[in-house]
């Protein structure tokens, strides 16, 4: 097994991620099995109860695991399936030390952080990284190990000694380290004296970065890649630049223009492993993909406008699978996405009075654009700016997607001003005594306990019989469907007969038949609400259908985009093409 450490330097939130979902997509595309493993150094046991605004959003497993966003970024870019365990965070460590202890597996020891918690940070490294992840079954080849925090940070200390433990149990050749860092430009000068600090200081807890990758604003001048060279003695190939680039999906090709998988190839004796031919075959085509993808997409002219109605809009990474989702759609599609940003507080009367300029804004946005998008979210700030936008997508034929929240909001909307019940509201909304609870509290869920209790995970949803006709249906095209799911409160059953009476068409539910899944109308050029989250599956080849479907109907090209992905996909959505290509997803 091969490790490829991703540390950082100077600030948080620079960047990392990418830089090593990048690195695992480059070691795939030589016929490697890549699996991936995010620290999070927080005393959370796991991100589902952060606020967004403060952490961006939660990545939700096929295992119902709610984890960083990074993790979000490793299926995407490496098309596997992550579990809760490739999420270490401080306080998921600890309890399992803790646990452990109480169990009696130290022997009466005392329990100390060295070596009992290193240990077991490494023991639960290994076991992880040799889990199967992606179709092959079989065991990873490298496992890339993202460390988050900042290098110096006192929460990150016992995992850097874990990892510089890590280092020496299985040997310098099977473990890399690219530590990322920051060059400023200060006054047009690169300053690289950052860098310098960042890397004596990780270096003096016992790592040594084989790789420093310099995040900047543009490419890294010549002088300025000896300097960090020779300051914090690394080879000058072994000095990577990542400047910004116009998307996120060029940073692998930087890198691999850069010598990044040549160098790794070299360090790690990555020629040593045995790689089958069919894997070798995959990982060119599926580079050859990436690069003509990433290519193409440089020379799109044409827009579609979207706007997104959410309520942690200060924080776009709240959102960042939605955006993502979005992407991989416009580029199917053959367009430029253009998402526009609203508060649903801004599209409220409240606001009208207290800041005209903002609310008369919103309102512009919201009836400018070709597609109106409500995600998911919780609590009832913004909910019936939300309605209002539901209610101008219906009345006005623009295409609508409600994810979570947002197809509970469509439900409501329609309650209200088709099926002539205006009292319509939410359990979670308007509370216990809500006079027509259209949205209600699951039965099976606790009440006391939020962390981990809500219905997560991957589940089946089915189709309905007579639902023929929908056009979701059609881009699936298959009776059932599994998608990850994240909520605590569902329509209410004892409505849906008097909803679909009113033309509100539930065309997706639960194995049970208890549970509603879709929603549709007719009638409408597109106008869905799904229960599930299906921006945690989409892929940039293979964008997730309820978010494809949304916006080639806004950018007018619904019925080509059907006939293409029935064509590329098969009617029973046959595996034989996968993402467009043969054995290739990305």
């Amino acid at each position: 097994m091969k490790y490829v450490l991703v540390s950082g330097g100077v600030i948080s939130g620079i960047g990392k991620g990418t830089i090593a979902s990048s690195a695992g997509l480059l070691l795939k595309t030589m016929g490697l099995k890549v699996t991936s493993i995010k620290i999070d150094p927080y005393m959370n046991v796991d991100a589902g109860l952060m606020n967004p605004l403060e952490h961006g959003e939660v990545f939700v497993l096929d295992d119902g695991g709610e984890a960083d966003l990074d993790l979000g970024n490793y299926e995407r870019y490496l098309d596997v399936t992550l579990t809760r365990d490739n999420n270490i965070t401080t306080g998921k460590i600890y309890q399992h030390v803790i646990e452990k202890e109480r169990k009696g597996d130290y022997l009466g020891k005392t329990v100390q952080v060295v070596p009992h918690l290193t240990d077991a940070v490494q023991d639960w490294i290994e076991r992880v990284a040799r889990t199967p992840v992606d179709h092959t079954k079989e065991e990873p080849d490298v496992c890339i190990i993202e460390l988050g925090g900042t290098v110096g940070d006192i929460e990150s200390a016992p995992f850097i000694e874990s990892l510089r433990q890590l280092k020496r149990r299985v040997g310098k050749s099977n473990f890399l380290q690219i530590h990322v860092t920051l060059v400023p430009v200060i006054q047009g000068e690169q300053k690289t004296k950052p860098t310098q600090y960042a890397t004596k200081s990780v270096g003096q807890a016992g790592l040594l970065p084989d790789l420093i990758a310099c995040r900047c604003e543009e490419p890294l001048a010549k002088s300025t890649i000896e300097k960090i060279a020779m300051f914090c003695d690394v080879a000058t190939e072994h000095v990577l630049g990542v400047h910004n680039v116009t998307t996120t999906y060029h940073v692998p090709v930087l890198l691999e223009s850069q010598g990044l998988l040549r160098t790794m190839r070299s360090l790690l004796s990555l020629d040593s492993i045995n790689r089958p031919q069919s894997l070798i075959e995959r990982g060119e085509k599926t580079w050859a993909k990436w690069t003509e993808l990433t290519t193409q997409q440089e020379h799109v002219r044409e827009t579609v406008s979207i706007v997104l109605v959410g309520k942690y809009i200060q924080l776009h990474d709240s959102y960042l699978s939605v955006i993502k989702s979005l992407e991989h759609s416009a580029m199917r599609c053959g367009k430029k996405l253009n998402l526009i940003w609203v508060d649903a507080s801004d599209l409220e009367d409240i606001t009208r009075i207290a800041s005209p300029a903002d609310f008369h804004k919103a309102w512009h946005e919201v009836c400018t654009a070709q597609g109106i998008l409500v995600p998911g979210g919780f609590g009832p700030r913004g909910t019936e700016g939300m309605i209002a936008a539901a209610k101008w997508a219906r009345e006005h034929s623009i295409p609508y997607l409600g994810i979570c929240l947002g197809m509970q909001i469509a439900v409501i909307e329609y309650a209200r001003n088709i099926c002539d019940i205006p009292n319509a509201g939410s359990v979670e909304l308007d509370g216990e005594h809500c006079p027509d609870p259209l949205v209600i509290f699951m039965p099976e869920i606790s009440k006391t306990h939020l962390g981990g209790t809500m219905r997560l995970g991957i589940r089946p949803t089915l189709f309905q019989e007579g639902s023929e006709w929908s056009r979701l249906r059609k881009l699936y095209g298959k009776n059932e469907i599994l998608e990850r799911h994240r909520h605590r409160y569902e329509v209410n059953p004892e409505y849906i007969e008097r909803l679909a009476e009113g033309g509100l068409n539930f065309i997706g539910k639960d194995d049970k038949g208890e549970r509603m899944e879709i929603i549709e109308l007719k009638d409408h050029p597109w106008y869905v609400g799904v229960q599930f989250h299906p921006e945690y599956l989409s892929r940039v080849l293979q964008p997730s259908k309820p978010y494809l479907g949304f916006v080639a109907a806004a950018a007018g090209c619904l019925k080509q985009i059907t006939a293409d992905t029935l064509s590329q996909e098969g009617v029973n959505g046959a595996a034989a093409l996968v993402n467009g290509i043969n054995g290739v997803r990305i």
